[in-house]
């Protein structure tokens, strides 16, 4: 999965982004990977869905206005 909150601050990052990047890094996921302007993330279906549960409403209800959200199923040949 990719994913970005919003509003930016490029002086310092805002709380939605700080509790989104929390609740990644917790998650039991393969790889993740948090950037200042977008961030990934890769696991089996079940533990991405809980992720991106667990993101959309902590990031919320830490002011996000905006989640762009982008969720890609990769098969186990890498198709």
């Amino acid at each position: 999965m990719e994913f970005t909150t919003e509003p930016f601050d490029l002086e310092e990052a805002p709380a939605h982004a700080v509790a989104a990047r929390e609740v990644i890094e917790a998650a039991e996921l393969d790889a993740v990977d948090v950037g200042p302007f977008g961030n990934t993330a890769e696991g089996s279906a079940d533990r991405v869905l809980t992720a991106v549960d667990a993101l959309l409403r902590t990031s919320l209800q830490a002011g996000a206005t905006r989640i762009s959200l982008q969720v890609n199923v990769v098969g186990e040949d890498g198709k």
